[in-house]
Parts: C-alpha cells; sequence; structure tokens
C-alpha cells in the first residue's frame, strides 16, 4: 500500500513540475508579447504621408526663410544675454531639421534626386543661419561672451546623444499614422543646432575664429548623428527603395548611396569614440581632484583656486592637468608625489601632464602677471561674471598686499649714498620669517662700510640708517644688518 501511494505522489510532483514549466513559458511568452506590442512602431507607420512630409520640408524659400531668420535672431539675443529660456521659445519656430531628414531619409531608400535637393537647401540654411547671427553680434553693441555660448564651442558626448536620441524622436513622431507634422517636433533636433550655428556667427564677428571653428564642428558632428538616426529608423521601418528604369543605373545609384552613408558614418563613430574618451577622461580628472588637492588643507594661507583648473585632453599629443594655487605656502613635496602615486592609479589619466602652479616664493610680479593672463585665458570656464570678479577680488587683494612691500631699491639706495658716505656696497632680499602661528615677508638689507670707520662710528649710521629707510619706505619691519 506504500508502494502505491509513493507511486501516486511521485506521479503528482512530476505533474506539478510540468504545470509550472509550463506556466512559466506561458508567463515568458505574454512578457515577450507585451513587449512587442510596447515597442512596435511599423504597424502604425504611414510611410507615403511620412515621406511627402520630408520632402515637403526640405525647400527653404519664402515664409520658411523668413520663419529660420527670425528663429535665429531670437537665439542669438537669447545666447547674448544667458537666457536658456528664450533659446527654447527660439527653437519652438526654428524649421532647421528639414534638409537633414531628407538627408538621411534619402540614402535609406536610395533617392538621389531628394539626396541632391537636401544637400543644396542644407547648405543654403547653414549660410543663412551664419549671416543672420554674424549680423546680429557684429551690429549688436552687447558682445558678453555668455556660458550659454562658449558653451557650444566644444563638443560634448552629451551633445552627440541629444542630437542621435533627438533625431531618433523626431522620426519616429513624423512615421506615425495621423500625426500633423507639427514644427514641436523639431524642439529636440534645434537644441543640438540652433545654438551651435549661432555661435558660429559670434566667433567670425568678434574675431574669434576658434570659437567658430569649434561651433561648426560641433553643428556637423550633431548633424551627421541626426542623419544617421533617420537614416536607422527609415531602413528600420522598412521603407519601399526608390526604382529606376534602367536596371544598371538603379544599382550604381544604390551603389553610391551606400558608400556615402558609409562614409557618413565614418566620421560619426570615430567623433563618438574621441567624445566618450573625453569624457571618461574628465570623469576621472574630478574624482582625481576630489580625492587629492579639494580635500588638502592648508596650514597657512595657501588657496586652492578650483576655477583655475586646467583639464585638456589630447588623444595625440598628451592630455594635462594643471592645478593653481595662490599663497605663500607651498605644498610639500612628498603630498605632490603621493598625488602623483594617485594619478597612476586611474587607467585615463596614467600618461596625462600634472602640473601644479603655486606661491611661496618671492615672486609677486610673476603670480600676478600669471593670475592675470591665466584668467584671460580661462574666463571661459567661468560660469557667471559675479564668479569672475569674486576671483578677481580675490587675487588682487592678495597680491596687492605682496605687491605693497615693492622697493624702488636703485632710488633708495642712490639718496642713502648721499646721505651716508661711509657705505660701501648695499644687498637687499626678502626673507620668509614665521613664529608658527603666522608667517610674514621681511625686507632685509645688508650693508657694508669703508674700511677704517670706528666701529662706534659703523653702528650708530647703520641705526640711523635703520630709522630712515623704515621712514623713507613707510615698513617697520625691515631689517639692517652688517654684511658678513
Amino acid at each position: 500500500m506504500s508502494q502505491n501511494l509513493f507511486n501516486e505522489d511521485g506521479h503528482t510532483s512530476e505533474t506539478n513540475s510540468e504545470e509550472v514549466k509550463k506556466d512559466f513559458k506561458g508567463l515568458l511568452g505574454s512578457v515577450r508579447k507585451f513587449t512587442l506590442e510596447l515597442l512596435e512602431i511599423r504597424s502604425n507607420t504611414d510611410q507615403i504621408a511620412t515621406k511627402e512630409s520630408i520632402i515637403a520640408d526640405i525647400p527653404f524659400k519664402g515664409h520658411t526663410s523668413w520663419i529660420l531668420i527670425c528663429s535665429i535672431f531670437i537665439a542669438s539675443v537669447g545666447l547674448n544675454a544667458n537666457s536658456t529660456a528664450v533659446v527654447i521659445g527660439a527653437m519652438l519656430i526654428s524649421p532647421l531639421m528639414g534638409p537633414i531628414l531628407g538627408m538621411g531619409m534619402s540614402l535609406a531608400i536610395n533617392d538621389v534626386e531628394t539626396l541632391r535637393k537636401s544637400i543644396k537647401n542644407f547648405v543654403v540654411m547653414v549660410v543663412l543661419s551664419v549671416i543672420t547671427a554674424f549680423l546680429f553680434f557684429y551690429i549688436f553693441p552687447i558682445q558678453d561672451e555668455s556660458s550659454e555660448l562658449l558653451a557650444r564651442t566644444k563638443p560634448d558626448i552629451r551633445d552627440v546623444l541629444i542630437a542621435f536620441f533627438g533625431g531618433l524622436a523626431l522620426v519616429i513622431a513624423r512615421a506615425k499614422k495621423g500625426t500633423i507634422a507639427s514644427v514641436i517636433f523639431g524642439v529636440a533636433i534645434a537644441t543640438a543646432l540652433m545654438p551651435p550655428l549661432c555661435t558660429v556667427g559670434f566667433g567670425l564677428a568678434i574675431g574669434k575664429y576658434g570659437y567658430a571653428l569649434g561651433a561648426m564642428y560641433l553643428f556637423v558632428i550633431n548633424t551627421i548623428f541626426i542623419g544617421l538616426a533617420t537614416f536607422l529608423v527609415i531602413k528600420y521601418l522598412r521603407f519601399p527603395m526608390v526604382r529606376y528604369a534602367n536596371s544598371k543605373r538603379r544599382r550604381r545609384i544604390a551603389r553610391i548611396a551606400s558608400a556615402v552613408g558609409f562614409l557618413v558614418m565614418l566620421p560619426a563613430g570615430y567623433t563618438f569614440y574621441i567624445a566618450f574618451n573625453e569624457s571618461l577622461f574628465m570623469k576621472q580628472a574630478q574624482e582625481f581632484l576630489s580625492e587629492t588637492i579639494e580635500i588638502y588643507e592648508f596650514a597657512q594661507n595657501g588657496r586652492y583656486l578650483d576655477n583655475l583648473t586646467k583639464l585638456e585632453y589630447d588623444n595625440d599629443h598628451g592630455s594635462l592637468i594643471e592645478i593653481v594655487c595662490m599663497g605663500s605656502e607651498e605644498i610639500p613635496a612628498n603630498v605632490i608625489s603621493s598625488w602623483r602615486n594617485k594619478q597612476s592609479t586611474y587607467s585615463r589619466l596614467k600618461e596625462a601632464e600634472f602640473n601644479i602652479v603655486q606661491g611661496g616664493r618671492d615672486d609677486t610680479q610673476e603670480k600676478y602677471t600669471y593670475v592675470t593672463e591665466l584668467y584671460e585665458a580661462k574666463k571661459a570656464e567661468l560660469l557667471t561674471k559675479d564668479e569672475r570678479i569674486r576671483v578677481l577680488e580675490e587675487e588682487v587683494a592678495s597680491l596687492s598686499k605682496a605687491a605693497s612691500k615693492s622697493i624702488p631699491f636703485q632710488e633708495v639706495m642712490s639718496e642713502a649714498k648721499i646721505i651716508y658716505g661711509n657705505l660701501t656696497s648695499v644687498g637687499f632680499a626678502y626673507q620668509i620669517q614665521t613664529d608658527f602661528k603666522k608667517t610674514d615677508t621681511i625686507p632685509v638689507f645688508e650693508v657694508k662700510w669703508k674700511d677704517g670707520v670706528r666701529q662706534s662710528q659703523r653702528d650708530a649710521d647703520q641705526r640711523k640708517l635703520s630709522l630712515w629707510l623704515k621712514t623713507r619706505l613707510q615698513d617697520s619691519t625691515l631689517i639692517v644688518r652688517t654684511a658678513e
């Protein structure tokens, strides 16, 4: 009887196991079906209407040209005023996307005529936009280098992602059945295209061609990735290829279109690779600084100027990390050595040059000159005018204190020689002294007297010379002593 129970129990367990497997397969099937229905876009695509709407938006003439001019003017005002809201308002009316979508679609469906038309109108769009922005910034009296403008002078991996996914969103929206081709679909693409074009005009207007080249490079990158997104979506939606009566010509055109598409993708892939590597370098550099210099505590009056940190990525000639510390306190060599060891632990920073610019010596004029030049070079990276003013005021206050101790040595010594005829030579240097509570820089004079002068006369003359120098230079801390 127990044997029968065992058999029955075993049969029941096997049946339950099969039922669980069956239920699990059913669950997986349901999830798969739900996911496919959730993400499936082919069945709800209107290929004919999508193609017609893209082709209709390619030409730049009449109303479209004036809309573009107005939107570029508005965007230029917004960038000049550092107003993101105004720039977004310009994007809402911008018709920039037409030729770029046309190029991506024509490459995907082998339509050479549309490709030719798209390229021609794309050139018109770029020239018209740059001229409009140039005229605005050239004529407008306020030409501030706002952070909104300067942010578009150098490509970033985030700009690439904005362009690519903006292009995907736009083409997918255009392809949906029953969708009204509203200009609001172009906002994502205008985000990637309008500010760089305005910055090109700004750079040309103020004569800084580096800004113009950087912004144009960013614009070209964004254009390539928007076109690539369009190409991929049209291919995925299986738009029909354009047929030609001459099969030989059709094959030749198909090869040309494929070659052009491949050549367009090459710089896009390389640009993404460079931008990605630069992004990783910047991320690791910020982590490195946060774990070293940013947590370092100066004992006296040293200070790390984070706004003057220079991070430069160069895949070919070596990258650079440069930090600036001001004040009379120097960072110990063993601390710097530990920072360099820490740097070697980051894969992207191993080959980078690590420089530390710091005070601590009597180089007041050199430090002042350096801070001035460095500020001019780095002000593009300071976020606001208030931040620039704060940094300058702090540095001027620090350096003015040292500069106030500057001594007109030649002039003073000429007077001293007339007053004290027994002087034969005078040496001068700044000496750093500390009582372990504070550190100060003391001017020290070392004097030599003529041979044969009595010691009592030397001592008296030296006391008088000391009092005269303190009065003449308005510095009660200076020291006068006999040279050994």
